[in-house]
C-alpha cells in the first residue's frame, strides 16, 4: 500500500473517537452485518463516524491490508481496531460496548 493511501486511512480512523468502515451509511446500511453493528452502536448510544467502503475501491482494499482484517464492517475506537460484527455483538451482549 502506498503511503498516501495509508495516511488517508489513518486520517479517517483518527477523525472521530469511534469510526466505522461499513457497506452503506448508518441511515442506509447495504449489508446485514453493517446494519447489525450500526444497531448495536445506536442501542449503546455511541456516537460514531463512518465511511462507505462501497464508494471507494482503493479505501476498501487498503483498509483490509491496513488492518489485516479481511471483512467489513470494521470498527475502530480511539484509533484501534476493535473488530467486526461478531465481536461488536459479543461486546454488546456482555454490556462492554463502551468507548
Amino acid at each position: 500500500m502506498n503511503e498516501q493511501l495509508k495516511q488517508e486511512i489513518q486520517e479517517l480512523i483518527n477523525s472521530d473517537k469511534v469510526f466505522l468502515f461499513m457497506k452503506g451509511t448508518p441511515e442506509q446500511p447495504r449489508c446485514g452485518f453493517s446494519w447489525r453493528v450500526v444497531q448495536a452502536l445506536k442501542e449503546a448510544k455511541i456516537e460514531f463516524s463512518s465511511f462507505d467502503i462501497l464508494s471507494n475501491e482503493d479505501i476498501r482494499s487498503g483498509v483490509k491490508e491496513f488492518s489485516s482484517w479481511p471483512t467489513f464492517p470494521q470498527l475502530y475506537a480511539n484509533s484501534k481496531l476493535i473488530g467486526g460484527c461478531d465481536i461488536i455483538e459479543q461486546l454488546s451482549e456482555e454490556d462492554k460496548l463502551n468507548f
